[in-house]
């Protein structure tokens, strides 16, 4: 099952959610209901990084053919909102308007409003999903870091523009004005010196990648 890389804020949700221990909720998990059943599917998805959206949930629980039914996602739908009032799931925020959104569980372990304990993985799942985040989480970090190589770079560049711009200016009027040239000049030389060194940690990182 694949996915767009995992934020920050969904990979720490989803730590949360593994380490939660039972939540108490006012909503019943029977088994072959369709609180349990929708529970069951998210959780199933959950437990390999995926967040699904409603579609998603149906086609788990129901088959495929559920999913064009558009009065049972609507009643899916209001299923799912009552389960996130009663804080068994989370409607996440839509990444683009146009999408779906998508739920995740709070927690693997609930006690329901008729206090049967509910677990949704067991420990071996969980421990599984642990490591799949833990690698997923070192993903994130050289991204973040190839992000902020790019934005040095390009303001070294524009630095390094502006001061030899700055120079041949200078360069070009009868009285080369030394209060211009002299600070143009160590501007130039230094920004250069880091735009240099700056590259090279971004060919490095590339070749490592």
């Amino acid at each position: 099952m694949s996915q767009r890389r995992l934020t920050p804020s969904e990979i720490r949700f989803l730590q949360e959610a593994l380490s939660a221990d039972y939540k108490t909720v006012d909503i019943r998990l029977r088994e072959g209901e369709y609180q349990c059943d929708l529970a069951k599917a998210i959780a199933s998805f959950q437990l390999e990084l995926y967040f699904p959206d409603v579609k998603d949930v149906i086609k788990g629980s129901y088959g495929e053919d559920k999913t064009n039914d558009i009065q049972f996602i609507r009643k899916v739908q209001t299923i799912l909102k009552k389960m996130e009032k009663s804080r068994v799931i989370k409607i996440l925020p839509k990444n683009k308007p146009w999408e779906l959104q998508r739920y995740a569980l709070s927690s693997f372990k609930f006690q329901d409003a008729d206090r049967n304990l509910v677990i949704l993985a067991t420990d071996e799942q969980i421990k599984q999903t642990r490591d799949l985040l833990n690698s997923a989480s070192t993903q994130v970090a050289p991204s973040a870091k190839s992000s902020i190589l790019w934005i040095r770079i390009s303001v070294l560049v524009v630095i390094v523009v502006a001061s030899y711009s700055a120079i041949v200016w200078t360069l070009l009027q009868p009285t080369i004005n030394s209060i211009i040239f002299i600070p143009a000049f160590c501007i130039a030389a230094a920004c250069s010196l880091m735009l240099g060194k700056t590259l090279s940690k971004k060919t490095a990182s590339g070749i490592q990648s």
